[in-house]
């Protein structure tokens, strides 16, 4: 399913940190804390402002950005979860880091 966010909206996939198992204790994922790191699969056409203009996003499909713990709204698409949130709900955008390198920050 194809899925286009509506003006400054974007859709993120949250990227999952990997386990660590300190002293043999594992975490139950109830216990986790939610990935502030996520993908940007799609983004809206962008704001509009006051005169009717259109401003586009600063952030685009395939970049990775950081966002907060409780932003957004979660929601399942095809058996995946992803997240859509405001484009002023994005804290930063990485820049010069792979994926890997993020599931360990």
């Amino acid at each position: 399913m194809n899925v286009r966010p509506l003006r400054d909206r974007i859709l993120v996939k949250r990227i999952e940190e990997t386990e660590q198992r300190i002293g043999g204790i594992i975490i139950p994922d109830s216990a986790k804390e939610k990935p502030q790191v996520a993908k940007v699969v799609a983004v809206g056409n962008g704001r509009i402002n006051d005169k009717g203009t259109v401003i586009p996003l600063d952030v685009k499909a395939g970049e990775y950005v950081l966002i907060g713990k409780y932003a957004g709204t979660d929601i399942k698409l095809d058996g995946e979860e992803y997240l859509i949130l405001r484009e002023d709900e994005v804290l930063g955008v990485t820049e010069g880091v792979s994926e890997p390198e993020l599931a360990t920050v």
